[in-house]
């Protein structure tokens, strides 16, 4: 109620237009050689959606639709496109927080704690390898269950 429409449009234009962006950027080169693996970020709250991040969970859902969008249309050359949706991430960001909220987010995951940016990047590494040539339009909640 209270989001301005300026708000909401920033978010959408840093979120979404740029994984549009970054899609045309590589998706010339991808061609020419007839592989490739595009892996954009999303988040938890663009699958289940959270109050007052309207804006926020718009992004991240339309990057969701847009990456399945993509995996349809370049799957027959070879390049495959998913995302990947972390969940609580402990970062120097989230160490800013009361630690009170922080814990009661690490007792709701049940896997009981954070995240660490080494755990998403290992779910890159698996996306961008070979070892998940047969996934395309997927996307791996890297959340410890808080979905679940």
């Amino acid at each position: 109620m209270r989001l301005s429409e300026s708000d909401f449009d920033t978010v959408i234009e840093v979120n979404l237009k740029s994984v549009f962006n970054m899609t045309k950027a590589v998706q010339r080169t991808m061609l020419k050689q007839r592989k490739g693996s595009i892996i954009n970020m999303s988040s938890v709250v663009g699958v289940k959606g959270n109050a007052g991040q309207t804006n926020y969970a718009a992004s991240k859902a339309g990057i969701i639709g847009f990456s399945k969008s993509v995996a349809l249309e370049l799957g027959s050359r070879n390049i495959r496109s998913n995302v990947i949706a972390p969940g609580f991430i402990e970062t120097e960001m989230t160490a800013k927080l009361d630690e009170e909220t922080v814990k009661g987010w690490r007792n709701a995951i049940p896997l009981k704690r954070g995240g660490t940016p080494e755990d998403i990047a290992n779910a890159c590494v698996f996306l961008a390898s070979d070892m998940s040539a047969y996934v395309t339009g997927q996307t791996l909640n890297v959340d410890g269950g808080m979905l679940t």
